[in-house]
């Protein structure tokens, strides 16, 4: 199954200058824990709740002062549209993530895959090999 198939399509992006509070409320929001962040119409990172919690609030930031760009994640890992699920799966697995932006050929935002939705396309025995994966504990 194509990843277009089972990705969520509408994928809201922060800018790279919006303040972190305000990417907490389309968090909130929207119910959910990742937002990419672009900047000259790019994906540049993601910026996650994790993110917001270690980088700024224990680190007693400002979430009003402070911008995306200065505390998301920056090594970007994506999938492409014309790729498989199975293919989202091995990289999720690979790099221990739940959530992959996903680009068109273009390079280009067109949605997000996560875990869910993996869930919700594959076997219940793949998907479950792929939350044991990536919810490994850490030593």
């Amino acid at each position: 199954m194509d990843i277009s198939e089972a990705m969520h399509a509408k994928a809201d992006w922060a800018s790279a200058d919006m303040p972190v509070s305000e990417v907490a409320r389309m968090m909130k929001a929207d119910d959910i824990g990742a937002v990419p962040v672009g900047k000259d119409d790019r994906l540049i990172g993601m910026i996650t709740d994790r993110d917001i919690a270690l980088r700024v609030v224990a680190e007693g930031r400002n979430p009003d002062k402070t911008r995306v760009e200065e505390v998301m994640t920056k090594d970007i890992v994506y999938c492409q549209t014309h790729e498989t699920v199975e293919d989202a799966i091995h990289l999720m697995d690979q790099k221990k993530i739940r959530r992959l932006p996903v680009l068109d050929g273009d390079k280009r935002l067109v949605g997000m895959l996560s875990l869910g939705d993996v869930s919700h396309s594959v076997g219940r025995a793949l998907s479950g090999e792929l939350l044991h994966a990536v919810s490994d504990h850490h030593p």
